[in-house]
């Protein structure tokens, strides 16, 4: 990455919550933290842990486990679990955990049903699995981002590992899911002409003034109009092991 590169990503991380970054839209992880610690209870897995920031966010009547992937946790996301994991093969005995956690996760693993059949084995009957995974979201973590679901899709998914789907709703609505997008290809090509230092870098103030445009009127657009469930950046699920 060029230094001219690095400054700026460095500088839209500061900026990272508010309407001049290109993911504003998306908001932060405070809204899925507040959803998982609703319900969350007893012993919780969760399922690419990453830096455990969902640990500080349950409740004390929780006891945490933490596990992740070595080949992409540590390099990709500075993981800190207790245990390294294949999600496919997890050193766990059935019927152990109260609640599994599987956030943001789900579209980079090789074998995603037989995590999902994993999940189901050592959870405890009637134990709960949250899992939010992206549907319109470019690719990211390159290589390691292999499959996105429908909701249809992702419905049959869980009805294969056994589990009964309690919840399962748009993380983010229609407009603003295609704001995001938008802005998002924005920042992409951006980042190229950065990249390849070509002369379209001329137009870099145009964008920049661009991205907040598109994320307000997106984000008046969704509360003026009803959202298509058809197009979501993302989904929500909460299922149950009978």
């Amino acid at each position: 990455m060029s230094v001219t590169a690095s400054r700026i990503r460095s500088c839209m991380e500061r900026l990272r919550r508010t309407p001049f970054h290109p993911q504003w839209l998306l908001g932060d992880f405070k809204k899925t933290a507040n959803w998982v610690q609703r319900d969350a209870r007893g012993l919780v897995l969760d399922i690419g842990c990453a830096d455990r920031w969902m640990e500080r966010h349950l409740s004390r009547e929780c006891e945490y486990v933490g596990v992740d992937y070595p080949a992409t946790g540590g390099r990709l996301y500075g993981a800190r679990p207790d245990v390294f994991a294949d999600a496919a093969s997890l050193p766990f005995p059935d019927a152990s955990f109260d609640t599994v956690l599987l956030l943001e996760v789900l579209e980079h693993l090789r074998d995603p049903s037989g995590a999902l059949a994993e999940i189901a084995r050592v959870l405890k009957p009637r134990g709960q699995l949250f899992l939010t995974l992206p549907f319109l979201y470019p690719v990211h973590d390159a290589p390691h981002d292999y499959q996105r679901y429908t909701c249809h899709g992702l419905l049959r998914e869980m009805a294969e590992a056994g589990f009964l789907v309690d919840d399962l709703v748009e993380n983010l609505g229609s407009a603003e899911s295609a704001g995001l997008l938008f802005n998002l290809a924005l920042a992409g090509m951006m980042s190229k002409a950065i990249e390849d230092k070509r002369p379209s870098l001329v137009l870099f103030p145009f964008v920049a003034a661009l991205v907040p445009l598109v994320n307000a009127a997106s984000w008046l657009l969704g509360r003026a109009l009803p959202a298509w469930t058809a197009l979501t950046a993302g989904y929500r699920l909460k299922a149950i092991r009978p």
